[in-house]
């Protein structure tokens, strides 16, 4: 039976570079793979077909001859057994996996590892923002080797197991498995002669000092990218990233949950009891409070438009102050006195209620036992 036309085979035109027939090949590979079309002869014999015309037309000097003499160019080698007939599902493996999942071509070529830095900031550096240097430990490039790993003058070689490859095929009946060569480990190639200033690794351990502009309004856990500033890549590979992670260090007075600041601010019981005016603090300097009269422990005032400036939406949260109600310590007679007599002025006012919540208390403690004994 006459073989179709290669090009017609890999539905191609006749002047095809050499990166469509490839392109072409490895989908229609794909497609009648016999993995994928098990006990399927049509499949199996459309692969065959579709290799072969492959195999030509990726060879110079095959195609050369195939355009000028059609298949009749191949007839003589066909009969010999030289190899252009047969299928070896090795070479698939390792044209379209190899190609599709990052195979030996492409092994030596290895992307740099991404680095990861913490960074301690105070909550104003935080909220407004700011530069700051950072001393990165890492890998950089060997300038005397260029990377290669190999002494000046010298180039590393092929390896003698792989022949370069970095994958040695192992034959498991009808399937063909490819592993690491342990000889070079997957690098394809070996060092005779290695550099004298890294001794054969392509890069030396250096640290580096990077400024790194961070924005107004990072919170813990935010981070930072730095593309191109992780560890070096091998073989010409790019570097990796550097991701700068932010950590706010305690404040003494605020707390902050997202664009919120607290604080507790402390009031003595006199203006808890008769209120007043007090400043606390901001972040952008002091702002007077109102205490209203009976204030209790704990109450919260929010303060609009005083917390941290968002760096996603720009939009800025409150100031939350609770105050608290604080006990006079280490008192004075004459202080002393005025409490007694404040104290004896409340239970001689029976009908004033003074202490709402203690009453309240106590009238159900009462209760309580009261109930326990009927």
């Amino acid at each position: 039976m006459a073989k179709k036309d290669y090009y017609e085979v890999l539905g191609v035109s006749r002047n095809a570079e050499e990166r469509e027939i490839k392109k072409a090949y490895k989908r229609m590979a794909m497609k009648f793979h016999p993995d994928r079309n098990q006990k399927d002869k049509e499949a199996e014999a459309k692969f065959k077909e579709v290799k072969e015309a492959y195999e030509t037309l990726t060879d110079t000097q095959k195609r050369a001859a195939y355009d000028q003499y059609g298949h009749a160019a191949f007839e003589q080698s066909s009969v010999s057994g030289n190899g252009h007939g047969r299928t070896e599902f090795s070479d698939i493996f390792g044209d379209v996996f190899g190609d599709i999942f990052g195979g030996s071509r492409r092994k030596n070529a290895t992307r740099g590892s991404d680095l990861s830095y913490k960074i301690e900031l105070t909550l104003e550096e935080a909220v407004r923002g700011i530069t700051k240097e950072i001393i990165i430990p890492t890998l950089v490039r060997c300038t005397t080797c260029n990377g290669s790993g190999a002494k000046k003058g010298t180039n590393p070689i092929n390896c003698p197991t792989c022949h370069g490859a970095g994958q040695i095929q192992m034959r498991q009946g009808f399937f063909t498995v490819q592993q690491s060569c342990s000889y070079c480990h997957g690098q394809g190639q070996i060092i005779k002669d290695p550099c004298s200033k890294c001794y054969g690794h392509g890069h030396l351990k250096k640290s580096k000092t990077l400024s790194v502009k961070i924005p107004a309004g990072v919170d813990t856990d935010d981070r930072i990218r730095l593309s191109g500033e992780g560890e070096v890549g091998k073989n010409g590979a790019p570097a990796g990233d550097l991701y700068v992670q932010i950590y706010i260090k305690e404040h003494p007075i605020f707390q902050h949950e997202d664009n919120n600041l607290f604080c507790e601010v402390p009031i003595n019981f006199t203006m808890a009891a008769l209120g007043g005016e007090i400043e606390v603090p901001t972040l952008d300097g002091r702002v007077k409070l109102k205490i209203p009269s009976e204030t209790q422990t704990g109450k919260m005032f929010r303060m609009r438009g005083k917390g941290i400036k968002s760096v996603r939406d720009n939009t800025k949260g409150d100031l939350l102050c609770r105050v608290v109600v604080e006990t006079p310590v280490k008192l004075n007679e004459k202080q002393k006195l005025l409490l007694h007599e404040l104290e004896k002025s409340f239970y001689n006012s029976p009908n004033i209620n003074n202490s709402p919540r203690s009453k309240s208390f106590f009238d159900s403690v009462k209760k309580f036992f009261d109930d326990l004994t009927n």
